[in-house]
């Protein structure tokens, strides 16, 4: 296989200014002594305000270990990892539980489910993590009803409970609430491999109106087509190492890396022969806006 690097994101001293994250160097084991199992090495990646960055790989490539170093969930071995200009390399479980809890960084769950409290209305969903920072309950339901809307879902929804929604009304109910905080930066673990044409859509819409208003966005998905749908730049992930990052359109008109190649190739959504002809040409039309 040809073992094609991407470019060095890490060079020079210091963090950029332009950037929301900015991970260099970084390495996370699990296990201990011979049991010891590498799951990322030496990973350096960039996001700046605005930008989606979509990181692609195949079950076990490390997508989800990389989203939950950048989170505080795992401790990684090495490298630095910068969120809004902080340094959050060697923060412990407070620290990161109050960074969370500041909304500066968010994460959407590929099954919402398993982020919304099953037993809490929609309402009570999106003003929990409000109400934490100190948001009075007056100005927090405001919130909660104005993105509530930007996910585009009705009002009517608010006194449901996640089992009584659609799986694409949960997923988008799981935006709005990683929304209400207006965070900086965003990870989302595969957000629409889960849901139909239709509603895959209308998430990918939603996701590029966040971009436009600045947010930056961390897409993590094994689906490549997806990803091209939304991703301003791809990088791509292959037993732990980044091998590969681009403009998105010119890692897929363009791969570099074997690997890389053969994830388009069996991309099925960039394949006409098997996408439906709405998503095909609402990803076409992502593409090349």
């Amino acid at each position: 296989m040809t073992a094609t690097r991407p470019p060095d994101e890490s060079a020079g001293t210091g963090t950029r200014p332009d950037t929301v994250l900015e991970v260099t160097g970084l390495d996370v084991h699990y296990g201990r002594r011979r049991r010891r199992r590498r799951a990322l090495h030496g990973l350096s990646l960039s996001v700046a305000p605005g930008e989606t960055v979509g990181i692609i790989g195949e079950t076990g490539s490390g997508k989800s270990t990389f989203a939950r170093t950048v989170l505080g969930l795992v401790r990684a071995s090495a490298g630095r990892i910068v969120i809004g200009g902080e340094d959050v390399s060697a923060y412990g479980p407070r620290q990161w539980r109050g960074l969370r809890r500041r909304g500066v960084v968010q994460y959407v769950f590929q099954d919402p489910l398993r982020s919304l409290d099953p037993d809490l209305t929609v309402e009570e969903s999106l003003l929990e993590p409000l109400l934490v920072q100190g948001v009075e309950r007056t100005e927090a339901a405001g919130r909660a009803r104005d993105f509530l809307a930007r996910v585009r879902l009705s009002e009517e929804l608010l006194d449901r409970l996640p089992g009584e929604l659609s799986g694409g009304q949960r997923q988008r109910v799981a935006v709005a609430r990683a929304l209400v905080t207006e965070p900086r930066l965003i990870l989302l673990d595969e957000p629409v491999s889960a849901l139909d044409s239709a509603n895959r859509v209308q998430v990918l819409r939603i996701l590029k109106e966040l971009r436009a208003a600045g947010v930056a966005l961390v897409f993590i998905s094994h689906d490549l087509g997806s990803v091209a749908g939304i991703a301003d730049r791809i990088a791509v992930l292959h037993q732990g190492e980044l091998v590969e990052v681009g403009a998105a359109r010119d890692v897929i008109t363009h791969p570099r890396h074997d690997y890389t190649r053969l994830l388009v190739s069996s991309a099925p959504t960039l394949r006409a022969a098997s996408a439906g002809r709405a998503e095909r040409d609402a990803l076409r039309a992502l593409l090349h806006t």
